[in-house]
This record gives structure tokens, C-alpha cells and sequence, in this order.
């Protein structure tokens, strides 16, 4: 049987980096330039932006093919 860590009571748990404000800080920071510090933030923020240049990288790709047979 694996051995449980922590105190044993659900719903009862300590961060170091909550204590010390380390979470807060990283939160503020995220807000003020706009990046996430977390590395899923980062991929969803990139998904994003390319979600939105896909149609139009295919519409520009579809038009230049349909030109090109002109």
C-alpha cells in the first residue's frame, strides 16, 4: 500500500508559494504583460492567435492558386 502524504484530513493543505505571495506575484505579472507564465497558458494563447490566421492563411493560399490558373 502507497503511503499517503500530508496531513490525512481532505480539504486541509499548505502551499509554501501561497505563503510567501510567490503565486500572487507571478498572477500580477501574467496580467501586466499580457503573457502567461504557465506553460498551458502559453500554448492556449498560441492556439488562439493561430486559430484565428488559419482560415485566412488558406483563403490567401486558394486565392493564389486560382489566380495562377488565369
Amino acid at each position: 500500500m502507497a503511503r499517503r502524504r500530508g496531513t490525512g484530513i481532505p480539504g486541509l493543505s499548505f502551499s509554501w508559494r501561497r505563503a510567501l505571495g510567490i503565486s500572487q506575484a507571478q498572477a500580477k505579472l501574467s496580467r501586466q504583460i499580457g503573457i502567461p507564465l504557465s506553460r498551458s497558458g502559453r500554448q492556449r494563447k498560441v492556439g488562439k492567435l493561430t486559430g484565428c490566421c488559419v482560415p485566412l492563411l488558406l483563403g490567401v493560399g486558394v486565392l493564389r492558386l486560382v489566380w495562377g490558373m488565369l
